[in-house]
C-alpha cells in the first residue's frame, strides 16, 4: 500500500510540474504576453533557471520527500538500476508520472486557453532544431541522463552530499533545458513530453524522447556500477599491499 501512496505522490507532483511548465512556456514565450523573451536562446535559459527551482522545491516539498520525488521516469529506471530504489515500485511509480504528465498538461490547457494549445505554444511540447536528425536528439538526450544518472549515483554513495542533491538535480535540469533546448528540444524527461506531445498532436518524434532518457538511465547506471565495482577491487589490492607481512 505504501508503494501506491508514494505513487500517487508521484501522480500529483508530476502533474504540477506539467501544469508550471505549460505556464512558465505561456507567458514566456507566446507572443502576446506582457513577459514575453524575444531572444530564443535567453528565453530557454530564463525557462531552464525557473523549471529548475521549481523542481528542486518539488523534490523537497512534503510530498517529493514521501514519495522520494522522482518526477521522472527515467530517474526512476536509474534509481532501481543503481539498486536504491525497488524493482517493485517502477511500474506503478511511471504509470502515475505519465497519468500526471496529461492531467498537468490538460490543467494547464484548460487554464490559459486557446493561446496554450495552439501553435507555437502547443502545450509546450519541444522539439529539435531543424538540423537535427534523429540519431543527433537520441543521442542528446540519452547522453544528458547518462550524465546525470553518474550524478546520482555520485551524490547517493556519499551521506553527507544527499541532502545536496535536489539542488543538483535542479540545477541539471536547468542547463539541460538552456544547452539542449535550442538543439534536441531539452526534454530529457519521458513525462516532460508526454501529455505535451500527444495533446497538441506533436508525436513526430515522442518516441525518441520517451525512450532515449530511458536507454540513458540504464547506460549511465551500468556504467555507475562498473566503475564502483573497479574502485572497490583497486581499494582491496592497496589494502592487501599495505597490510602488514
Amino acid at each position: 500500500m505504501r508503494i501506491l501512496r508514494c505513487a500517487a505522490h508521484e501522480f500529483g507532483l508530476t502533474g504540477l510540474l506539467l501544469f508550471l511548465i505549460v505556464t512558465a512556456v505561456r507567458w514566456l514565450l507566446a507572443p502576446d504576453s506582457p513577459l514575453v523573451i524575444a531572444n530564443p536562446d535567453l528565453a530557454l535559459a530564463v525557462l531552464g533557471a525557473l523549471m529548475g527551482g521549481l523542481l528542486a522545491l518539488l523534490i523537497l516539498s512534503p510530498s517529493g520527500r514521501y514519495s522520494g520525488g522522482h518526477l521522472n521516469p527515467a530517474v526512476t529506471v536509474a534509481l532501481w538500476r543503481l539498486k536504491v530504489f525497488p524493482g517493485r515500485a517502477v511500474i506503478p511509480y511511471i504509470t502515475a508520472q505519465a497519468a500526471g504528465s496529461l492531467a498537468g498538461t490538460a490543467l494547464g490547457g484548460l487554464a490559459w486557453g486557446t493561446t496554450a494549445r495552439h501553435a507555437p505554444i502547443a502545450y509546450a511540447a519541444v522539439g529539435p532544431a531543424p538540423t537535427w536528425n534523429a540519431t543527433a536528439v537520441f543521442t542528446a538526450e540519452a547522453g544528458a541522463i547518462v550524465a546525470v544518472t553518474l550524478m546520482l549515483g555520485a551524490f547517493l554513495s556519499r551521506p553527507s552530499t544527499r541532502r545536496l542533491l535536489p539542488y543538483a538535480v535542479g540545477l541539471a535540469t536547468a542547463l539541460v533545458i538552456a544547452l539542449l533546448g535550442p538543439c534536441s528540444g531539452g526534454s530529457a524527461n519521458p513525462a516532460r513530453q508526454l501529455g505535451p506531445a500527444l495533446l497538441s498532436g506533436n508525436t513526430t518524434h515522442l518516441w525518441i524522447y520517451l525512450l532515449a532518457p530511458i536507454t540513458g538511465a540504464l547506460a549511465g547506471a551500468d556504467i555507475w556500477r562498473a566503475a564502483a565495482a573497479l574502485a572497490r577491487r583497486g581499494r582491496s589490492r592497496h589494502a592487501l599491499r599495505s597490510a602488514p607481512d
